[in-house]
């Protein structure tokens, strides 16, 4: 019962991912794509997390953490980039 629950909640997320994906793509507004990228990034973290759990190992958890670092600094870089028009400011003050 549990293995079965395991695959409708992966299939669910996937359809969560495809919908991130179209908004990324799709967005009417850059502040919506970075969102959507962001929760892509949450929803696979999450993906990845399931499909460790179906089969029964913890050989992806250095994946999860890569994913995470880089989703978190990913939006820190394209949210001060929407901010100030550049990620690194060379500023010799």
């Amino acid at each position: 019962m549990f293995d079965t629950l395991l695959l409708v909640v992966l299939i669910l997320m996937s359809l969560s991912l495809l919908a991130c994906l179209i908004r990324a793509i799709v967005g009417p507004d850059m502040s919506d794509r970075v969102v959507a990228l962001d929760t892509f990034g949450l929803n696979l973290i999450g993906f990845i997390g399931v499909i460790m759990m179906v089969q029964g190992t913890a050989a992806y958890s250095e994946v999860i953490l890569v994913i995470g670092i880089l989703a978190f600094i990913g939006s820190i870089a394209l949210a001060k980039f929407l901010e100030r028009g550049v990620v690194i400011d060379r500023d010799s003050n």
